[in-house]
């Protein structure tokens, strides 16, 4: 991800609207795209800065609060299919997909190899 472009520019780009041009022709002179100087004169308006909104973050995991659940399913009945755990939380009325239960799985160690030993 690219990081922001700096205040010095936006702040010399939302000046030269304020002061009357034109939004292209704004972009032109400055090299930068016409959504930008229309972005930035809109926050402007907004908030009476041209500073960049947060970027990036981090998101909980959903499934982290019914751990316990999920581990004592597995638990219980080892040979359980992601769909059938998918199913058993949507009983208990958390709607997930397939991907997010495995990537719980593997973010939490369960492994599901195929071999002689679990058939």
């Amino acid at each position: 991800m690219t990081r922001p472009l700096s205040m010095d520019l936006r702040e010399r780009v939302v000046a030269a609207v304020a002061a009357g041009e034109s939004c292209r022709a704004v972009a032109t002179r400055f090299g930068v795209a016409v959504s930008s100087v229309v972005k930035w004169s809109q926050r402007y308006r907004a908030t009476g800065s041209v500073a960049p909104g947060k970027m990036g973050g981090h998101r909980k995991h959903i499934l982290e609060p019914h751990r316990a659940f999920i581990v004592e399913a597995i638990n219980q009945t080892p040979h359980l299919t992601l769909h059938g755990l998918k199913a058993q939380l949507a009983a208990r009325g958390v709607t997930v997909s397939h991907d997010t239960v495995w990537r719980f799985l593997r973010r939490e160690g369960f492994r599901f190899k195929k071999n002689s030993i679990r058939s």
